[in-house]
């Protein structure tokens, strides 16, 4: 008996003493693996209905409108159907990236000197003059029809059902919710749909939007057109008409949504692709080609040399962005120039080591001719779809449609004021765009990821990546990392999570970076999600940040399947 304690307490000794990934990880969640599918979004409900479609022989593409329209009910301030769409998507069978830009463009009516003569100064930011013709309706239906397998009224069915009978509303949209009441209170519609006696819902309450399914029911019946010709669009244009708008029927019905060739750039062997302006994701392009002329990959990856290399390349990057970004259909946009390799060298050499450039400014790229949600999902066979889907700002505009319970985005908002700036407002122009799907392969791995929050975005995906190629990071792991987020341009201020070690911060702050602390999960960092395919054992993986109320849920198998009764073999 003695001898079988001493063993028991040397075994215990020795597991102790192990360097095992249980006892040395510093992340909360293990990945999701999976054989079959998996969908990766900011709320289980929304990630559960994808699962579902999967499960009933859909598509990645497929399960994410399921998704996605599920992610309308459940967290309206962030997306629906009055927004726009991104989306990145990967064929197994070819292994070809295609991209679509479902964002929609100003109003023809819709000028700096038509708001002039309405006594508006510049261009507002809420209110029904920031209302651009809303893409993400007809971007469901084109990648439906050409990547989707099942029937699309089908793929209303999960978003109907909580529509009408409810859903407990979860903690942190929950938060943002009740953070958002005044802003609800100023219009009767957004008031009567989404509080109650001047409340938001409470954590765990039952939450109705029977408005939002009959949209959702006219949708499913009479596809797209029902938004862009029908009884939706008489809704918006109704909407839009009252509050003296400058929305008309051509705008909606004329819309198309463009397929784009996805950018990329190579970084230290990976390759990194976003989708082209009026997008903002070549800014996590030009960050990675900056910081690919610093040695991080042999630097710990909180370090205050690694994360002083980060944000000084963020500040360059953005300075580029907001400077040259715009709508390429109507203004010259350098991007071949802003992703060059040289012109990133270039730029990297402005950076000092040791002290915080407060004063930042754009470049001269070489010019040559030529609020949000974010998911992942891929399916059985490995396609991938890499997508994002918003109404921008907190619940939008603020704008909810009458009679049909959806807010309406504020994407106008974006446009610049100034007559000279290649992102001006202009009729017929599409804005200055925040919502960027990413994605992320080198041989057998393929990963879609995205991250959300606004000009959060490009620098929180450029982080991820580094976290995955520099410090060979599993996706949950990556999605997990402390980060930092600046969202001014010029200064030196930077967010900075409370995981990132003291020692550290004060480093930082010595160099010149002004550190407001947050909270170790913050939601100031913005929520991500992202799935993996290994193409040579056909294992999928998914991965969903703690900093939103999501999940990585993956397809169920058929369990009760009749069983299979093996065949006799032949012969001996």
């Amino acid at each position: 008996m003695r001898r079988r304690k001493i063993l028991f307490i040397a075994t215990a000794l020795t597991l102790m003493q192990t360097d095992s990934p249980a006892q040395s990880r510093d992340y909360a969640r293990s990945m999701t693996i999976s054989q079959g599918g998996i969908v990766a979004t900011s709320q289980t409900l929304a990630s559960q209905a994808g699962a579902m479609i999967l499960a009933r022989g859909g598509s990645a593409v497929d399960a994410a409108i399921a998704a996605n329209l599920v992610l309308g009910v459940v967290e309206p301030m962030m997306c629906g159907i009055g927004g726009d769409l991104f989306v990145i998507h990967r064929d197994a069978r070819t292994g070809k990236l295609t991209g679509l830009n479902a964002s929609g463009p100003a109003p023809r009516g819709l000028s700096l000197e038509t708001l002039a003569k309405a006594g508006i100064n510049g261009v507002p930011s809420s209110g029904i003059h920031t209302v651009t013709v809303p893409g993400a309706v007809r971007g469901f239906a084109e990648i439906h029809r050409r990547f989707g397998k099942l029937p699309w009224k089908d793929l209303f069915q999960p978003a109907i059902y909580f529509a009408e009978n409810g859903f407990p509303v979860t903690e942190l949209i929950q938060w943002d919710w009740d953070a958002s009441r005044s802003k609800l209170m100023g219009d009767a519609n957004a008031t009567a749909v989404f509080l109650k006696d001047g409340q938001a819902p409470r954590v765990g309450e039952i939450f109705r939007n029977p408005r939002l399914a009959a949209a959702y029911r006219s949708l499913a019946a009479e596809g797209p057109d029902s938004f862009y010709r029908g009884a939706l669009a008489q809704a918006i244009l109704k909407t839009s008409r009252r509050l003296g708008g400058f929305l008309s029927a051509e705008d909606l019905a004329s819309f198309e949504v463009e397929w784009v060739q996805p950018v990329s750039v190579d970084y230290r062997g990976w390759k990194v692709s976003q989708l082209p302006p009026n997008g903002q994701g070549i800014g996590t392009l030009e960050m990675l080609n900056i910081m690919e002329n610093f040695p991080l990959n042999q630097m710990m990856p909180y370090s205050a040399d690694a994360l002083h290399v980060k944000i000084e390349a963020q500040k360059l990057a953005y300075q580029d962005q907001r400077r040259y970004i715009a709508d390429p259909r109507v203004s010259a946009v350098p991007t071949a120039g802003l992703l060059s390799k040289a012109y990133a060298k270039e730029r990297a050499r402005s950076i000092d080591y040791k002290k915080a450039d407060c004063d930042p400014v754009p470049g001269n790229p070489p010019r040559e001719s030529g609020n949000t949600i974010y998911l992942a999902a891929i399916d059985r066979d490995g396609n991938i779809v890499s997508w994002i889907q918003s109404i921008s700002d907190i619940f939008g505009s603020g704008v909810v449609v009458d009679g049909y319970g959806f807010h309406l985005h504020d994407r106008a908002a974006a446009f610049s004021s100034d007559p000279n700036h290649p992102n001006v407002l202009k009729p017929g122009k599409r804005p200055y765009h925040t919502i960027i799907p990413g994605f992320l392969q080198k041989d057998a791995r393929h990963i879609g990821f995205g991250i959300m929050r606004g000009m959060n975005q490009p620098q929180a995906q450029a982080q991820f990546v580094s976290y995955v190629v520099d410090h060979n990071m599993n996706i949950q792991q990556a999605l997990e990392a402390p980060r930092f987020s600046k969202i001014s341009l010029g200064g030196c201020d930077v967010r900075m999570e409370r995981r990132v070690p003291a020692t550290v911060r004060d480093e930082l702050e010595k160099r010149g970076h002004w550190i407001s602390d947050v909270g170790d999960f913050s939601g100031l960092m913005g929520g991500g999600q992202a799935v993996s395919l290994d193409s040579s054992t056909g294992v999928k993986y998914g991965a969903s940040s703690p900093r939103k109320d999501g999940a990585a849920i993956p397809e169920p198998e058929n369990y009760f399947q009749p069983a299979v009764t093996p065949k006799k073999s032949r012969g001996k």
